[in-house]
């Protein structure tokens, strides 16, 4: 039977992470990056496919667990017949090589515990050969070399598929064990195997407090928002800057069905929200690696602009299936890759657009050639608006006239209308405007469904999407338009037990847009929307209500997957889901009622969004330090 998903916690080094269950079983680790093969995949299997276990040697979940505050270092608790333990897990932020530091401490008494390490390289399907030497055990598979090692008396067991430590520990006493990944063909011993845990710990500590020291959020959901700020950071692969969507693979949104996608690399719809988020929270230097991710991802022709890239930017994520793992409960089949990069999804352009507008606003240094970049895609998207495409749900069915991405279509004219302003280019202006003003008038006539007053899912559809609760934050129209109120009440049909579904399915479970069957949970971060949707349109203590059910569904250690099962009261998707937890960031400011916590980098804010039909600079938020060739004057 699977751990179900809420007990996993996550430990990252900022290139890569590992899920760790509350019966101290990590059963997700890919080495030595994000998208790297797994080399423990119980999480998509079975014991056979990889994990490794520290706990006491009568198993079962621990006592209690936590996060040390404001940290990712883990400390899970095991009260036993004999004695208590603590077991502190870890990944030091990377200087060479990923490593694993579990410290084994006694808390009283006497407790006998047992470190059991399963590899399994190549998504669980390669056995090592195994050898023990006097310091440590080796595992190695092709490329991959894994070293194990525990400090003390302790020695290894090697057996045929494992390896095995167990020890007794005394109250006061620690015992640590230290996994490193290592090209197979370097023989020496790796250099962390050699630094002494406490000080690793220590410096590990410390790095995220400094880190979590720099968060300007006051209001009155703090931890919440530190913990969710913790994981967007905790996905970063800091090389490049850019950010995964989650670091799993295949968790399914239906147990036992289809819908089971790779998530380990980085969606440009995330970008505006992800900049803003990190941008009003005081993390200008992560804002800023974001965006030069951003900027290198696309360089290329407009034509070939996908919706999600590798953590390098890198274009080519075939998907495929691994037909020897079962499945988390079950669910087939498991995917590696993600088909989406070969289809046509229009709202990418406006996101774009909008997080170089956003980044332009902050003042963040952007290269020279970003405005050639700004005139290519909206020359691209001005012969290509029209066309049906996959939208935001990157759906699997046939294209259609989604309003979501027509809705972005407009928010990419708009943001680059106002860069040219910023600018001072304006050659393309009256090209855009009346782009911008042709696509308003069409998503109002053909998108609007006057028996429902909502905007609907596509044209010609009575199909809702929450996707339309973004169309105040967008700026499309204010939120005191009586169509975009209209749409709010009408999401009342997507609830699912307090929460909110992203579309409608029929009574077969069989989705109408996608043709995908099994029913799905509620998308988190539509539940989110729909509060800041609440608050815009003067529904302040709905909204409250709505953010604090979210927030009442995140595990033990503060963490939100994908979606949520109000039936069975369980997570579902991929998990931690990055795209959730930034959404719960930005519903914090906005229900903050602080009007110091208001986004001061000069990206949306439903303040802008009540007022006008598209967000407009506030007096004096203008841009400074820019890179030569995009200066502006403060205030302009």
């Amino acid at each position: 039977m699977n751990t179900p998903i809420e007990d996993y916690a996550l430990i990252s080094d900022l290139e890569t992470a590992a899920l760790v269950g509350r019966n101290g079983s990590i059963d997700w680790l890919c080495l030595p990056r994000f998208d790297s093969p797994a080399c423990l995949a119980a999480l998509l299997g079975t014991a056979d496919n990889g994990f490794w276990q520290v706990s006491p040697v009568a198993r079962g979940p621990c006592t209690r667990r936590a996060y040390r505050p404001d940290t990712l270092v883990l400390e899970s608790e095991w009260e036993t017949g004999t004695g208590s333990v603590r077991i502190t897990d870890f990944m030091p932020p990377r200087a060479q090589l990923p490593c694993i530091v579990r410290v084994v401490e006694g808390l009283s008494g006497s407790v006998s515990v047992r470190s059991e390490l399963r590899l399994r390289f190549h998504h669980g399907r390669v056995v090592p050969w195994i050898r023990v030497t006097d310091h440590c055990t080796v595992a190695v598979a092709g490329p991959d070399s894994v070293w194990l090692s525990a400090d003390g008396q302790v020695r290894a067991t090697g057996r045929e598929d494992s390896t095995v430590h167990d020890f007794t520990v005394q109250a006061g006493r620690r015992l640590a064990l230290t996994l490193v990944w290592s090209p197979s063909h370097l023989p020496d011993l790796p250099a962390p195997l050699a630094a002494p845990a406490e000080t690793v710990l220590q410096e590990t500590s410390d790095f995220w407090l400094r880190w979590t020291g720099q968060c300007r959020y006051q209001g009155s959901w703090r931890d919440a928002v530190v913990r969710s700020l913790i994981t967007l950071k905790a996905l970063t692969y800091a090389p490049t800057g850019g950010i995964v969507a989650a670091p799993t693979t295949s968790l399914p949104g239906c147990l036992g069905g289809e819908r089971n996608w790779d998530y380990r690399f980085c969606w440009l719809r995330d970008s505006t929200l992800t900049l803003s988020c990190l941008l009003r929270s005081g993390y200008r230097d992560e804002a800023t690696a974001w965006l030069d991710w951003l900027v290198r991802a696309v360089a290329g022709q407009p034509a070939e602009l996908q919706t999600v890239y590798g953590v390098g930017g890198q274009r080519l994520l075939h998907e495929t299936e691994a037909p020897w793992l079962p499945g988390y409960a079950g669910s087939r089949p498991v995917r590696f890759g993600n088909a989406a990069v070969s289809q046509l999804q229009l709202d990418v352009y406006g996101e774009v657009l909008d997080t170089l507008h956003l980044s332009l606003r902050a003042g963040i240094r952007m290269p020279a050639h970003v405005w050639s970049l700004v005139e290519a895609l909206m020359g691209y998207l001005h012969s290509h608006w029209r066309e049906p495409d996959q939208g935001l749900w990157q759906v699997r069915g046939p294209g259609r006239q989604f309003v979501h991405s027509k809705v972005m279509a407009w928010v990419a004219a708009d943001r680059a209308l106002r860069m040219g302003d910023l600018l001072g280019r304006n050659g393309s202006s009256g090209e855009w405007r009346a782009m911008r003003d042709e696509v308003h008038r069409q998503v109002c006539r053909e998108g609007w469904d006057a028996e429902q007053r909502s905007f609907v899912q596509f044209y010609g559809s009575s199909a809702l999407d929450a996707s339309a609760l973004l169309i105040p934050r967008l700026g499309f129209l204010p939120a005191r338009d009586e169509r975009v109120r209209g749409t709010v009440r009408a999401m009342r049909k997507l609830d699912h037990g307090g929460f909110v579904r992203r579309y409608a399915h029929n009574g077969h479970g069989v989705s109408g847009v996608d043709g995908m069957f099994g029913r799905e949970g509620a998308f988190v971060a539509c539940s989110l929307w729909y509060a800041d949707a609440l608050a815009a349109t003067g529904h302040a203590e709905q909204a409250r209500e709505a953010f604090e059910r979210v927030l009442a569904i995140r595990n033990d250690v503060g963490l939100l997957s994908e979606q949520w099962d109000p039936d069975a009261g369980r997570q579902l998707g991929n998990a931690p889901q990055a795209f959730s937890h930034i959404a719960l960031v930005e519903t914090a400011f906005a229900l903050s009622g602080d009007p110091s916590q208001a986004s001061t980098t000069g990206g949306l804010s439903w303040r802008w969004a009540r007022t006008s039909r598209s967000p407009v600079a506030a007096p004096g938020k203008g841009v400074a330090s820019l890179a030569p060739g995009l200066a502006v004057s403060r205030g302009r």
